[in-house]
């Protein structure tokens, strides 16, 4: 085209600047429940430093962290077992960065990750679904994880999407890749990726790399958070390599246990919180070997065993547990992720699945959580429900409401109305009510004024009736699809990655 073919035509404008999405802040009008003395909190942060020195932590041998353990000053023991100083410790504690953003696909809006936001996330790698059309449970497919992943990118207060559920007929390394692939696919809000294997996290990285256009544009605008999961005190190869390989390529990671208090950690709530916190800070340390100033944060959930039947339980227990988890990681200034709420150890979405859920995600409210990424899952964590990822939707829409606060001001006590109004007068012809009838105001598609009451005009339907109603129209959303040449570019990846890497 010749330079005066544009003659005429206005200059495009330039682009808007990318969006920094602020609705999920809870820090400022409320405060959090704090269950803990500010003593006590103290005291688990040092006992967990001492545990770290006096007991230490296993890291598999032959990998990296061992070099990069002694040259900082840790005593490394033969069979793996790291004892830190303490200054290490507290000069990770100092070093690490307390929050990051997470952008979206195109790069154009994101999330503030820190300790005064909080952020919806359905998940994580449940290996069953519920059928749409039979309601029993069977084996999740790649499909599955699409169909949620579409749901999620439809629903108004699902903030990023996660694997909520696993391929299982291809539980392989090709099969996690082809995870992250079917969540590139099917939303365009921040991802959230977990995977047993090193390798699969490389091609995870190299794949955001290309959505974003480079690897330097991937650390500058992370794309998708990492999360590892070693055991109590334990990281084997896969988890040191996923933590020093997040660290220097600027993914943001998540390092977080699952402990069993009274089987792999002690079962008192206190002895379980330091244990765990514990496993964080060596994780911690080893992505400020890996690269200073890095984003690489504990946060272990805090579980207990049941003693009637050696399950993960009792609500109570960890209800308690997880607020003071979450009040000593405000005292580091860190996030805390995978908070409580969300999930049910419910068969399937009955009575008992509401209760929980909703009882789950009210107690964040006082908690304050980060992340809670495991919206949706059901049944121990084996099976995903649709239907529970959209009341929990629903309950994170009133959250939201609610960390609004009540603003107190001379116009909402509204004494001068009151004044002329009198007490036998009313407020319904007011401009003061018209003004103010919508603000905070929870926007329900499930409860609130859809409940069926006798007086109202709402139909007659259960809870489920209502939520599957919707599913019916979430279900036929479509994201805006990749470009053709980053689809290209990502299958390219994954075929080089197959020919590199065949089992046996």
């Amino acid at each position: 085209m010749r330079p005066e073919s544009h003659r005429g035509r206005r200059p495009r404008p330039p682009p808007p600047p990318p969006a920094v999405v602020d609705r999920g802040r809870h820090a400022g009008p409320t405060s959090p429940y704090e269950p803990l003395a500010p003593h006590a909190v103290d005291l688990v942060i040092s006992s967990a430093i001492t545990l770290l020195q006096d007991v230490g932590c296993a890291f598999e041998t032959g990998t990296e962290a061992i070099d990069l353990f002694r040259a900082a000053g840790c005593e490394v023991a033969d069979d793996g077992v790291v004892r830190f100083p303490p200054a290490v410790v507290r000069d990770t504690l100092a070093s690490v960065a307390k929050g990051t953003r997470l952008w979206n696909r195109s790069g154009t809006a994101c999330l503030e990750i820190d300790a005064a936001h909080t952020w919806f996330i359905p998940g994580m790698t449940c290996i069953k679904v519920y059928d749409r059309d039979s309601g029993e449970s069977r084996p999740s497919t790649a499909e599955d994880l699409a169909t949620i992943a579409r749901v999620a990118d439809a629903l108004p207060n699902i903030d990023a999407v996660c694997v909520a559920c696993k391929d299982v007929p291809n539980s392989d390394i090709h099969g996690e890749i082809g995870e992250f692939a079917v969540l590139l696919e099917n939303t365009t809000k921040p991802l959230e990726y977990l995977c047993e294997n090193a390798e699969s996290f490389e091609v995870a990285i190299e794949m955001a790399a290309a959505v974003r256009g480079s690897r330097a544009a991937l650390a500058e605008k992370p794309y998708f958070l990492q999360i590892v999961t070693p055991l109590p005190l334990n990281y084997w190869r896969t988890h040191i390599d996923q933590v020093i390989a997040g660290a220097r390529a600027g993914v943001p990671v998540s390092v977080g246990t699952l402990p069993i208090g009274g089987a792999s950690t002690p079962i008192t709530m206190a002895g379980c919180m330091v244990n765990s916190l514990a496993t964080d800070f060596a994780g911690m340390v080893l992505g400020q070997l890996a690269r200073r100033g890095a984003f690489v944060i504990g946060s272990s959930d805090i579980c207990f065993m049941e003693p009637a039947t050696g399950g993960i339980g009792n609500f109570g227990h960890a209800s308690l547990a997880d607020a003071a988890a979450h009040q000593v990681r405000r005292r580091l200034g860190i996030p805390s992720f995978t908070g409580l709420g969300g999930h049910s150890v419910a068969r399937r979405f009955d009575q008992d699945a509401v209760w929980e859920l909703t009882a789950g995600m009210m107690q964040a409210f006082f908690t304050r959580p980060a992340t809670l990424d495991y919206l949706g899952s059901l049944d121990e964590g084996i099976t995903y429900s649709l239907h529970a990822l959209c009341l929990c939707d629903e309950l994170a829409g009133l959250l939201r409401s609610m960390w609004q606060g009540i603003e107190v001001s001379e116009d909402t006590i509204a004494l001068d109305l009151a004044r002329r109004v009198g007490p036998r007068g009313n407020y319904l012809a007011q401009p003061h009510t018209a003004a103010h009838c919508r603000e905070q105001l929870w926007g329900a598609r499930y409860l609130g004024p859809h409940i069926p009451l006798s007086s109202g005009l709402a139909p007659d339907r259960t809870l489920r009736e209502r939520i599957d109603e919707d599913l019916g129209r979430l279900l036929g959303h479509a994201p805006e699809p990749l470009e053709a040449g980053i689809r290209a570019e990502l299958a390219t990846i994954r075929a080089r990655f197959r020919e590199r890497y065949r089992p046996g």
